[in-house]
């Protein structure tokens, strides 16, 4: 595993710990106020429906549909690094909600979420999953402008779902960041970690 990137999941690790102390201490809530009130200044019947649409990308069934269907499309190697992937961040995020029993927001909701708020379950599984395919994208497709148009839309879906999750009202801002910057690590971990040289 290369020195550089153990460094760069170590350090998003960190900045989650940081960030789950502070939120814990209620040192975010200036942060996830502001953030949440710049959100829904978009608002209006195109980012209703948008935003809705979107964030679906990164429901249970949604996930379960396009996992299904990248089994049958990629190599074996591809297949476990993705199934890990999400599972781990499945797995984690379940994990760490119920350990930390953070309510969702008390602010106008577009949709029903139930369970615990911190970290952004949809955020992170956007990211183990998204991001897969931006690996995926960047170790295999040759032609530069496929490559950075791929990457480019991918990158776009995993912001989008992030800011859908406060903009629908079923997430903090810190949620959204926390989930992001732990499945972040924990992709780059996993990357490192099992396709050395590949």
């Amino acid at each position: 595993m290369k020195k550089k990137s153990i460094g760069v999941s170590i350090f998003l690790l960190s900045l989650f710990v940081v960030l789950t102390i502070l939120m814990l201490l209620g040192m975010t809530e200036s942060f996830d106020t502001t953030v949440y009130e710049l959100v829904r200044r978009l608002e209006c019947d195109f980012f209703d429906i948008y935003f809705v649409w979107i964030t679906k990308l990164g429901n249970v069934t949604m996930v379960i549909i396009l996992v299904s269907v990248l089994l049958l499309l990629l190599k074996n190697k591809y297949r476990i690094l993705m199934l890990v992937s999400t599972l781990t961040s499945a797995i984690s995020n379940q994990a760490i909600k119920n350990i930390i029993r953070r309510p969702r927001p008390d602010v106008l909701k577009l949709i029903k979420q139930g369970g615990y708020s911190f970290p952004s379950g949809h955020s992170m599984i956007s990211v183990a999953l998204y991001g897969f395919l931006i690996y995926w994208v960047i170790k295999n497709i040759k032609n530069k402008y496929l490559k950075y148009g791929f990457c480019t839309l991918l990158g776009l879906i995993i912001i989008s779902i992030g800011i859908s999750r406060i903009y629908v009202g079923v997430h903090y801002a810190s949620d959204v960041l926390g989930g992001f910057l732990l499945a972040t690590a924990e992709l780059i971990l996993l990357v490192n970690l099992n396709f050395r040289g590949n």
